[in-house]
């Protein structure tokens, strides 16, 4: 049996699980509140479940710390993405108990991000990264979350639209740093993920053969993938070995950061920098992607062997990503109008002559 008593004016609650004594707080001054406290602990342990004090104890910290070990320990490649997820959220939730983490303060960090002008899907990652760090915390033995609050998700439009035209192409890349212009020449024509250049290393790479090959598992869809360096991807190669042997700094990868020192990572800054520069709007690393799926559709590659370079392993991601524009709109017109014209152009050179009544007199009457 549970009771209650009082530490100076605050009432308290006694109870047992398994034998253990637990107490707890009631946090108030009056005696109902805490017999309400201590009827709900009871029937907590009375129904096989662990009573809530032992999820007070829990902070958000802790299970955002579980969540990132999980990504690490499965090697998994969205750990980059992981991090900042989890880093935004902790600007909110830093501190906060489990039971504090309910939907009416998830909807106020969703307001939140919305003043600061973030995009609905820049805030969906967060939530859906919000929700695995509960899940997981539900999921351990013994839990440290007893229940997943609802967590609201925003509207967005998951097909987005951009790519480059290669002249902005050329525009973006003669403002970019050096360092940087190689790096998105592979990604214009390839259509591989930033990551996957990113990590490129030169064991991947066959000069004398003109290949560059991706393993199993170091792709998102763990499938090997293999391109074919034309003459300009080849200079750009052979260019990226120049410069580290001037740097005398021999690297493992491909493509290095401005000083030499290591891999390309955060180069948001000097992207900004260059769509501004070049007068393009604000264009995504990711939209090259799309454009090499475009640009090889056009130039009449076939859709299979198209897919096998970008990596794209359903065709319907691999269709989302063959933009249309208006240029494509256009000579769709003008090329129905060229047919339909040509049709009236056979029917008006179809004679039909229609016998007149003395012809028919003179078919009956030969």
């Amino acid at each position: 049996m549970g009771s209650i008593y009082k530490r100076g004016a605050v009432f308290w609650v006694k109870y047992y699980r398994n034998g253990k004594p637990y107490r707890e707080s009631a946090k108030t001054e009056k005696e109902s509140e805490a017999k309400r406290l201590l009827r709900k602990r009871e029937g907590e342990i009375e129904g096989g479940r662990i009573p809530g004090i032992h999820f007070d104890k829990v902070k958000f910290n802790d299970l955002a710390d579980d969540f990132l070990a999980d990504y690490r320990v499965n090697e998994k490649k969205s750990l980059e993405r992981a991090e900042r997820s989890v880093k935004q959220l902790k600007t909110f939730f830093d501190g906060d108990r489990v039971p504090e983490i309910t939907t009416p303060r998830i909807q106020r960090y969703i307001e939140k991000r919305l003043e600061h002008k973030k995009s609905n899907a820049t805030i969906n990652r967060e939530l859906a990264a919000l929700k695995r760090i509960l899940s997981l915390g539900l999921q351990q033995t013994p839990p440290k979350v007893d229940r997943v609050p609802h967590i609201p998700m925003l509207k967005e439009n998951n097909v987005r639209k951009g790519f480059f035209e290669h002249s902005d192409f050329l525009v973006l890349r003669e403002a970019l740093p050096s360092y940087l212009q190689g790096f998105v020449t592979f990604a214009y024509k390839s259509g591989w993920r930033v990551s996957e250049i990113r990590d490129l290393k030169w064991s991947q790479v066959d000069l004398e053969n003109k290949i560059v090959r991706l393993e199993s598992g170091e792709t998102k869809n763990n499938e090997a993938r293999t391109a074919y360096l034309d003459d300009e991807l080849k200079t750009v190669f052979l260019n990226q070995r120049a410069r580290q042997k001037e740097l005398g700094k021999i690297s493992h990868y491909v493509f290095l950061n401005e000083s030499g020192t290591d891999k390309i990572k955060d180069f948001r800054g000097a992207w900004a920098n260059a769509c501004t520069k070049a007068k393009i709007g604000n264009k995504l690393f990711h939209d090259f992607r799309r454009t090499a799926v475009r640009n090889m559709v056009r130039a009449g590659v076939p859709e299979r062997v198209a897919m096998a370079i970008s990596g794209h392993k359903t065709r319907s991601v691999f269709e989302r990503y063959n933009i249309v524009n208006e240029t494509d709109l256009k000579l769709a017109a003008q090329k129905q109008e060229a047919y339909l014209q040509a049709q009236m152009g056979t029917i008006a050179g179809t004679v039909s002559v229609l016998p007149t009544e003395e012809n028919q007199k003179t078919l009956q009457n030969p």
